[in-house]
């Protein structure tokens, strides 16, 4: 672990770490994918509630092996979950991940919706997107939120916040909501969890 975090922490490093209860968020000037680096961290025994943001990443992924565009100003982040006896089914981290993003992201875009499985979109247009890549009893869990910008040239629309929200301040009330929605995942299964989904959701993945 102490090598990794050497190499994230070296010349990269912009941000001292911060620590609120379980959660330890660093911030990095630029990596390739903060999903790969958090999986290396995982793997070298790196604690559940670790998160890692860049303020660039050059080689940014979404579901299906799709490219991320990653511009300054915007959120990108990932974090770990490490699986215990009796937690529910890992899949359902998504719901997780994006009634805690939908929390977070409302107060500055009250017509933000959920779209299953992974994206949080304004009036049709994706403001943000989330990746579970599980690998053992790990889970890795990446944020991209337009918080400043977004793409003008994809095959669908794109939107981001107006006024901009600064990624840091957005990033420790994501990791609170995060942290405060996967304990209940774990203690009421889909329940609590499954109603915030469907009240946040668009209205064609309603069920």
């Amino acid at each position: 672990l102490a090598p990794r975090l050497s190499r994230l922490e070296g010349a990269r490093r912009r941000d001292p770490p911060r620590r609120a209860g379980l959660v330890l968020i660093r911030t990095v000037a630029e990596t390739g994918s903060t999903n790969d680096d958090v999986a290396a961290l995982a793997r070298e025994g790196a604690p559940e509630g670790l998160w890692l943001r860049a303020e660039r990443q050059t080689g940014g992924k979404g579901r299906q092996g799709r490219i991320w565009q990653s511009p300054p100003g915007n959120l990108y982040a990932s974090t770990l979950v490490r699986l215990r006896r009796g937690d529910p089914p890992a899949p359902t981290l998504a719901l997780v991940a994006a009634v805690a993003l939908h929390e977070v992201a409302a107060p500055h875009a009250p017509a933000v919706r959920i779209k299953w499985p992974n994206d949080l979109l304004v009036d049709g247009a994706k403001l943000a997107g989330i990746l579970l890549e599980r690998q053992g009893d790990k889970v890795i869990v990446g944020f991209g939120v337009n918080l400043a910008r977004h793409p003008q040239d994809l095959e669908r629309p794109a939107a981001s916040l107006q006024p901009p929200v600064p990624p840091d301040a957005f990033l420790r009330r994501l990791a609170a909501a995060f942290e405060a929605w996967l304990g209940r995942w774990r203690i009421e299964a889909l329940v609590a969890g499954r109603a915030a989904w469907l009240a946040a959701a668009v209205r064609s993945a309603r069920s």
